[in-house]
């Protein structure tokens, strides 16, 4: 049992996602997950005011069981697989952290100055992640796709939209980083 609650190597986990994105490919099925809001907005009625929402949603259910087998299976390993796990952060980047307020860093697997209790009571945290999810939705509604779509499917298919949309998110998040991340903390 030891062996599933340790992180996977990149030898064992990169082949198990090549393998599963070419069964996706041979039964002509493409992965995202930002899809499955379409999908859910449509069979909540969203399809009766707005013709983006008009589009055969019974050809998306098997990528709503993906997204529920991503949520059950969550679930099941932060509860039951996993031993409170803190990813291991270079000493230098827990020192930043810390050093913009973030003390949990280095001891706690999501900052608690974000997602605890206490924190949600805070208007600047409830601002912080408002304003952070809806740019993500609208980002990966605007490239068409969420970072899992373009960086695992989208590139696996050799779309150049993909590549370059992946770029985006790569140099959109050094940008945060190191210039946004600082003003805002």
């Amino acid at each position: 049992m030891q062996w599933i609650l340790e992180p996977w190597p990149w030898y064992i986990s990169g082949p198990l996602i090549a393998l599963t994105m070419f069964m996706l490919l041979y039964v002509g099925k493409s992965f995202g997950m930002s899809s499955n809001l379409r999908t859910l907005c449509t069979l909540c009625g969203a399809d009766k005011t707005s013709d983006f929402f008009k589009f055969d949603w019974k050809s998306q259910r098997w990528n709503l069981l993906v997204m529920t087998g991503a949520v059950i299976g969550g679930f099941v390993a932060s509860n039951y697989l996993s031993d409170d796990q803190v990813p291991n952060l270079n000493p230098t980047t827990v020192a930043q952290l810390q050093a913009t307020g973030f003390e949990s860093a280095g001891s706690a697997y999501a900052p608690a100055e974000l997602f605890a209790e206490e924190a949600l009571s805070d208007p600047k945290t409830l601002a912080i992640l408002l304003i952070g999810g809806m740019l993500v939705g609208f980002g990966a509604r605007y490239a068409g796709g969420c970072t899992s779509g373009h960086s695992i499917s989208g590139i696996s298919n050799l779309q150049l939209p993909s590549l370059i949309a992946t770029m985006g998110f790569f140099i959109g998040g050094l940008l945060m980083i190191h210039l946004i991340f600082p003003l805002i903390f």
